[in-house]
């Protein structure tokens, strides 16, 4: 393993309780037990438990659930935290809060939330607090994130890992279910409720800067219920607040370049000297070897803040016995944003020095060093993101018992999804980078947890101030980008449920139509502005500037547990708020350089669906032994329509020796494209009492979950510049969508048995196996897009095939530095005889080019393709259903009360394996498919609820997981170091009425980690730290 893994000694609590369905999409054979379940008013963790084992125990298939321990007190703050004790749930964290879920290793877009039995929209822009690949996270999910979501409001989660006829197509992993509280249930006439207030310490504010924040944030929370006398009308209204504020320090590298080793060593493609005079330990002894070498490495110091809303009302109102309506409406908003500051190193290559790990497979470059012939830029780049995400419901419903055996249900809602930036100036990420044109020397090691920088500075003027050391006269600007990416979705949905009763043992007939709509809009404008550029043309000009805004601090100082190891220069960083030195630097370039839109998009995809279902559920008894089967056919039908607004872009220029920017056109161009699918999707739930504390169980289903939306778009676009010039191997990128994919169709086999041995305990072990087609894969084709040319593929006839020609006769290497130059000069002099007169004056000793010079050119030429140049041949790829996948594995839960004594211990574990990973041999040119998510996980807790002290102790556990894959240009995966956290909670009854409490997260600061195709290979490492909440409740 990468770092050492801490075994945290504690025990579970997998708080799974809840009444089985209560709304008309779900499945009602669960409402007897439900409404004698709901009767039971009994507060704490022990009678919490005590529901939610008869309701694993008396129902059909397998469906797990939490509730509300009290009216407003749910067991965890978040909702993903309290999930992720139930079996086969793991969870997706940012900022150490949880976000999303993975259910039997199928991640948060093969998983399907409804709001009380309601198709719930999804929108999502993951900028705050991601690694450098967020700035740029398009909202192209159906994935819900669960942090929306305030915990109080919540009376009970429901997790449907079989299909049912009666509940929603779209998980293949599960359906959760979110119910909320409405005003006839289980209430009594006056008015209840509950309010509450915490203050949360996030020990992470410990490291703040400045004035930034508060070390203790509030939560407040309060829950009404009023019911007339009659019980015949009621309304319930809940509101919550809660703020947090913030810090957090993490590392990450850009990409990892892939080559075979033989690609590595040819001087030729800029990664070693000629003739030997780089320096490689140990060198791979298979030329086909993959060998991995960084781009860059960084380190990040983040401070931030999360704000979040909630409120809900409902009105019930029966005129009749037999008949009651129910409107009832959501709203929640989520708003973050962090102001994040780097400190990065990049390499101008070649390199003087390599050490690679003896991976066989894939050797990574563990130590790299170079010495350059004159400077170049420590980037200090600063950084804010800011989004908004809200969340709007409201519904309809109406419940008649046309006769004591007759029930219909009509249900209908509006909901709607919007993730959108939050910054002032409309962005959901804004980029400034600045850097210090004055590294003579550094190298980069990757043998611990993150990488440690080591370089010397030479800040002799033009190129710095000329003091000896790094400060801030010594900053030049570069560029500034902008990100502002958004998206939403509309659901409107009307169903209608009937249940006809066929006994008075259970036995019953249920039907229904649903039909629903859904409008999803992706949009995205990015833009870039040129200010010193990448080169750095006008060093001190951050000084003159913008010099009130830049402070100077350590940045490496922040770290506790990952260590950079810094000392000297590293020492010295650089912070401001991103878009104070945006607005002041911009003015200044902009009659030169004005912005430009480099990247606009415009996806919107329509789905209808219609569907209907029948069900039959049967109660009888098998041998003497009580048995009830459910079955039934879901039959759907859903028409996909996409729409693209594509910005045909006019240019790719080529601004440095590894840069390129697309230069948005001003030509417009639709694109759409139509889908359409049938499925129909049997189910089987049997259910027999071997005896009576030993239950059996098996289950068959079919179940799909739609294509992501990014995979629908009709556009065509360029995610991908080339990371070098394609002459020396540079590979662009193109894509495309595919809106006639069909969803993915999983065949579903459970089989279970639960011993309850007494009271409150039990010992339950289930196995699954899913057999899915349709997997979207990849289709890759060579075409160009557009009509763009490359400027730097040394076509014939070309301005870089001029410069290739040209290095080649003097003996230079044909790096990316020396291939842009040369041509950059051709451009320049339109003579390659003057380019190489110019090229050989500004060479020193030993052959190389004078890294001043180059740095000047780089900042003042950018070169534009003509027509001598060769189109670009892009890799473009597709989504295609193309892939299938077989995953298996097993489930164990127990829960154990020692008598009366007020303690009880409770575990759960869960081993998934399946044939669909990522191959890590496997060539970089290429796309993989592989499923995310799948993972391990376990969990343990001890429990105690006695004489109104109600604590716990909880461990969750989730193995190494696939975050994503083809990532970069080398199409690497993003895998996710195995993480375990320990929470405890506590709560005391002072009175029947009055309650406090004491909370603790992630007590032994478990970190984040991520990395590619080995665990030196970092994309992101995390420091994540305690967080503490100390409330009160009050209950009436």
């Amino acid at each position: 393993m990468k770092r050492l893994r801490r075994l945290h000694a504690s025990a579970s609590c997998v708080a799974i309780t809840a009444a089985v369905l209560a709304t008309p999409a779900f499945a009602q054979q669960a409402q007897d037990n439900q409404n004698t379940v709901d009767q039971v008013i009994i507060t704490g963790i022990r009678a919490s438990l005590e529901r939610s084992i008869a309701i694993k125990r008396d129902n059909s298939g397998v469906v797990d659930a939490i509730s509300a321990e009290d009216m407003g007190k749910f067991p965890d703050t978040n909702l993903a935290e309290s999930l992720q004790r139930i079996t086969g749930v793991s969870i997706d964290r940012t900022n150490g809060e949880g976000s999303q879920v993975t259910v039997r290793g199928f991640g948060p877009s093969f998983n399907l939330v409804t709001l009380n039995g309601r198709s719930m929209p999804t929108a999502k822009v993951a900028a705050v607090g991601g690694d450098q690949s967020s700035d740029s996270a398009a909202g192209t999910s159906r994935s819900f994130d669960f942090s929306n979501l305030a915990s109080e409001g919540v009376t009970t989660l429901e997790v449907y890992k079989t299909g049912r006829a009666a509940v929603p197509s779209g998980g293949i992993g599960a359906t959760i279910n979110v119910k909320t509280r409405r005003p006839l249930d289980n209430a009594k006439p006056g008015l209840t409720g509950s309010i509450g207030v915490k203050g949360a310490y996030d020990t992470s504010m410990d490291k703040k800067v400045d004035d930034f924040g508060s070390k203790i944030t509030p939560e407040a929370s309060g829950l009404v219920n009023w019911v007339n006398d009659n019980e015949t009308f009621g309304v319930t209204l809940f509101g919550s607040y809660q703020k947090r504020d913030f810090t957090s320090r993490s590392a990450t590298s850009n990409d990892w370049n892939m080559r075979t080793f033989a690609q590595f060593n040819d001087p030729a493609n800029g990664f070693v000297r000629a003739g030997g005079a780089t320096q490689i330990v140990n060198a791979p002894s298979n030329p086909n070897t993959l060998v991995a070498i960084p781009n860059d490495s960084r380190y990040h110091f983040a401070q931030g803040e999360r704000e979040r809303i909630n409120g809900q009302a409902s009105v019930q109102y029966r005129p009749v016995e037999n008949f009651k309506v129910t409107l009832d409406g959501l709203y929640a908003q989520n708003k973050q944003f962090e102001r994040r500051n780097d400190s990065s190193n990049w390499f101008n290559r070649p390199f003087d020095k390599v050490v690679f790990d003896t991976n066989p497979v894939v050797a990574t470059a563990l130590l790299t060093q170079e010495t350059l012939s004159g400077t170049k830029d420590m980037g200090f780049e600063q950084q804010y993101r800011a989004t908004k995400d809200t969340l709007k419901s409201i519904g309809l419903n109406a419940d008649w018992d046309v006769t004591d055996k007759f029930k219909l249900t009509l249900d209908g809602h509006i909901s709607k999804a919007d993730s959108r930036p939050d910054a002032s100036n409309g962005a959901s990420s804004t980029a400034v980078a600045i850097g210090a044109p004055i590294i003579a020397s550094h190298q980069v090691d990757y043998s611990g947890e993150i990488p440690v920088q080591t370089f010397t500075i030479n800040d002799a003027a033009p190129r710095g101030n000329g003091n000896g050391k790094l400060d801030i006269g010594d900053l030049g600007s570069q560029v500034a980008r902008t990100w502002a990416e958004r998206q939403r979705q509309d659901v409107k949905e009307i169903r209608l449920d009937g249940r006809w009763d066929l006994d008075d043992k259970g036995s019953r007939f249920d039907f229904g139509v649903d039909y629903r709509t859904s409008k999803m809009i992706q949009t995205n404008i990015q833009t870039q502005q040129d200010l010193g550029t990448w080169g750095i043309s006008a060093p001190g000009d951050v000084q003159k500037y913008a010099g009130s805004l830049v402070k100077q601090f350590c940045l490496a100082c922040q770290f506790d547990d990952f260590n950079p190891k810094q000392s000297g220069p590293g020492l010295v960083s650089f912070r401001a708020n991103a878009l104070d030195l945006y607005n002041a630097l911009s003015p200044v370039y902009k009659a030169v350089n004005p912005v430009q839109v480099t990247g606009q998009d415009d996806n919107r995809v329509k789905e209808d669906i219609a569907a209907a279902y029948a069900q039959v559920t049967w109660k009888a008894e098998l041998a003497g032994m009580p048995t009830e089967l459910v079955t039934g056919v879901r039959y759907e039908t859903t028409k996909t329509k996409s729409t693209s607004l594509v910005r045909v872009p006019s240019n790719i220029i080529w601004t440095a020796d590894n840069d390129f920017s697309v230069i948005a056109g001003n030509t417009y161009q639709p694109v759409s494209g139509k889908g359409s699918y049938h499925n129909l999707l049997p189910s089987m739930d049997f259910r027999i009492d071997l005896r009576d504390n030993l239950t059996g169980r098996f289950s068959f289903s079919r179940t799909i979950a739609r294509p992501e939306y990014g995979n629908l778009f009709a556009s065509a676009s360029i995610p991908g510049n080339p990371n070098r010039p394609t002459a020396n191997g540079g590979i662009p990128l193109g894509a495309s969508g595919n809106p006639g994919l069909a969803p993915l169709i999983s065949d579903n086999f459970d089989v279970s048995l639960e011993w309850y041995y007494k009271p409150s305990s039990y010992i339950s072990i289930g196995f699954f196996d899913k057999q899915v087609t349709n997997f979207v894969g990849t289709g890759t084709q060579m075409q160009n897009l557009f009509g763009l040319r490359d400027a730097s593929a040394a076509g014939p006839g070309s301005r870089s095939e001029a410069a290739k020609n040209a290095l080649s006769g003097i003996g230079a290497s044909q790096t990316d530095v020396n291939l842009f130059t040369m041509t950059a000069l051709i451009q320049q002099t339109g003579s390659v005889a003057a380019a190489t007169a110019q090229y050989q004056a500004h060479r020193i000793a030993g052959g190389d080019l004078d890294q001043t010079y180059a740095d000047q050119i780089l900042a003042a030429i950018d070169i534009t393709p003509n027509s001598s140049d060769p189109l670009y041949n892009f890799q473009v790829s597709k989504p295609i259903n193309n892939k299938t996948g077989k995953i298996h594995g097993f489930e164990i839960a127990a829960q154990h009360f020692f008598g009366d004594t007020g303690f009880g211990v409770a575990g759960a574990y869960t081993k998934v394996s399946g044939d669909v990973g990522f191959d890590n041999a496997a060539n970089p040119n290429e796309d993989q498919f592989a499923l995310l998510g799948l993972s391990d996980t376990a969990n343990a807790t001890l429990i105690y609820d006695k004489h109104g002290l109600s604590a716990r102790v909880a461990y969750n556990w989730r193995d190494r997981f696939l975050q994503a894959t083809n990532r970069g240009g080398g199409r690497n995966p993003v895998n996710v170091e195995p993480f375990g956290q320990v929470d405890f909670s506590v709560s005391y009854d002072v009175t029947p009425k009055l309650s406090l409490s004491f909370e603790g997260i992630n007590l032994t600061n478990e970190h984040l980690r991520t990395y590619a195709r080995d665990e030196n290979e970092l994309w992101f490492a995390q420091e994540l730290d305690r967080r503490f909440l100390l409330g009160a409740r009050y209950r009436f």
